[in-house]
């Protein structure tokens, strides 16, 4: 348990950081799909040799596993990446980002405990629960909300919700996947990633005059967001074989503390106070879960 715990702490961080870098980027809807296909393809380079000389050493182990998992984790992300990009464009990153990372894993846990069965034991589920309420005290507005329109509340809320709903699914999906199939991390991402490169390929081509402005102004981010989120994410699906979902799920989203830490620095976003308690509910809900 402590193990899987440090590589999902690992994650988050690695997470926070790479969202960072992802807020930083500027540009309509055209730049931000060149932008997301850009650090896609940076990851892709990365992971998908490492893959290759894998299953070379299994002995090129195939199934339609492979196949059928990457490509459903593909589309899946490809909406996750580009709805959360959307966000960011429109609302503040301290509202997108702990909404998105609260709704995901409460629909995770609810699945996992009511639909899949999974018994973690009711340590591990309060602690998750105490995570999730730390959360919710990072993402609560207080005072007077803006109706509609770009950095609106309900703008920031409207993406933030979505971009859960398909945080869940794709978590859910990427369980089944390295859990039931056995598919390996490495291999299932790599795959993941080069489909989502491949399948963002035609909108990109066709916007291809942008992609060198894009990469002039975006160069540093597109390359962490290329190395850190690949990172972020094996160290997750392996934790996954080792630890319930419905306890990977919250405890993961312990970087939307960091992430809403880090926008309140670098990007004056408000509420620090209320942002610092927050981070303290988290790490009590995180100091439940290792002692479970």
């Amino acid at each position: 348990m402590l193990g899987a715990l440090g590589l999902v702490i690992a994650a988050a961080v690695f997470h926070a950081v790479w969202n960072i870098a992802a807020k930083r980027h500027e540009g309509d809807d055209a730049d931000s799909l060149v932008f997301v296909w850009c650090y896609l393809a940076v990851s892709a380079v990365l992971c998908v040799p490492l893959a290759l000389v894998e299953l070379g050493a299994g002995g090129w182990p195939m199934s339609w596993h492979l196949l059928a998992g990457p490509l459903v984790a593909a589309v899946l992300h490809i909406a996750y990446s580009l709805t959360l990009q959307r966000g960011y464009a429109r609302a503040e990153l301290g509202l997108v980002y702990p909404v998105a990372r609260g709704v995901g894993p409460v629909l995770t846990m609810a699945f996992a405990l009511l639909v899949v069965g999974e018994r973690p034991g009711w340590r591990a589920v309060a602690g998750g629960c105490v995570v999730l309420a730390g959360i919710v005290v990072t993402a609560w507005r207080p005072g007077p909300r803006r109706a509609g329109g770009p950095g609106s509340t309900r703008t920031g809320l409207g993406y933030g919700a979505l971009t859960g709903v398909i945080i869940a699914s794709y978590t859910l999906w990427d369980n089944h996947s390295v859990v039931a199939w056995g598919l390996s991390p490495l291999t299932y991402f790599a795959a993941t990633v080069l489909g989502q490169t491949l399948l963002l390929a035609p909108g990109a081509l066709r916007r291809v005059e942008r992609i060198r402005p894009v990469l002039r102004r975006n160069r540093r981010e597109v390359v962490l967001i290329g190395v850190l989120s690949p990172l972020a994410y094996i160290l997750v699906l392996v934790a996954m074989q080792t630890m319930p979902v419905s306890i990977v799920a919250p405890l993961r989203e312990s970087s939307i503390i960091i992430g809403s830490l880090l926008a309140w620095w670098l990007f004056r976003e408000p509420h620090p106070v209320r942002r610092i308690a927050g981070a303290a509910v988290v790490l009590a809900g995180i100091g439940v879960i290792a002692t479970a």
